[in-house]
């Protein structure tokens, strides 16, 4: 049976087994979270989001914000599964599935390199306007880039958004300790592609078995 929403608006229910930390606090085999909670997983913990009509696999060792409708990646990675446009952040860029229809993604962010890889139908990978560094003539084809079902690409996170530090807006209140850890390198995009492939359609409520 599945579990129903938090009646708080834009809620989700986050399922873990240990080693998953919310707001800095352990979370229980089972949590409700909400937009602006901060998600962290320890080694060798991951956790998985489940909401109206998406799904999300966080890996080991990631830390990110969850938005009601997107997840901000600070760093680590996520596997996506949705039939509603769940979108990922990571600094200006912002992941979004090409369809309103069932799409499986990865996004991991190591060392400042950002891997996207389309596992079903295409995202678009956009720079958003207004955060990271701005060009001195806006061009569309710098604007936005397409990943294509099949297709991974890499991003170089400081020529995308510039050279400084990640904004800390999107995270205040986290420890930093929690970004001192860093991530565990390529082995994250492996182990998200080897347990984030399942092909199950996300259900278009997690309260209906």
């Amino acid at each position: 049976m599945g579990q129903a929403l938090p009646e708080k608006s834009g809620g989700a229910i986050l399922h873990a087994q240990g080693g998953v930390w919310v707001n800095g606090y352990e979370a229980h085999d089972s949590s409700a979270v909400f937009p602006g909670d901060v998600i962290e997983t320890k080694a060798g913990s991951s956790a998985n989001l489940s909401m109206d009509g998406s799904t999300v696999l966080i890996a080991p060792e990631s830390v990110s914000k969850f938005q009601g409708d997107l997840l901000e990646l600070d760093h680590g990675g996520v596997s996506v599964v949705t039939s509603k446009s769940f979108k990922v952040r990571v600094n200006c860029m912002l992941v979004v599935p090409v369809l309103n229809d069932w799409t499986q993604y990865v996004v991991t962010d190591v060392n400042r390199t950002v891997q996207v890889a389309a596992r079903k139908l295409d995202v678009n990978v956009d720079h958003e306007r207004g955060r990271g560094k701005e060009s001195p003539e806006p061009q569309p084809s710098q604007q936005r880039a397409s990943v294509h079902e099949g297709e991974q690409k890499s991003y170089d996170e400081s020529e995308v958004c510039g050279p400084a530090a990640r904004p800390t807006s999107a995270l205040e209140g986290i420890s930093p300790k929690w970004i001192a850890a860093g991530a565990a390198g390529a082995g994250i995009l492996i182990w998200l592609l080897i347990h984030g492939t399942g092909t199950t359609k996300p259900q278009i409520s997690p309260a209906t078995p």
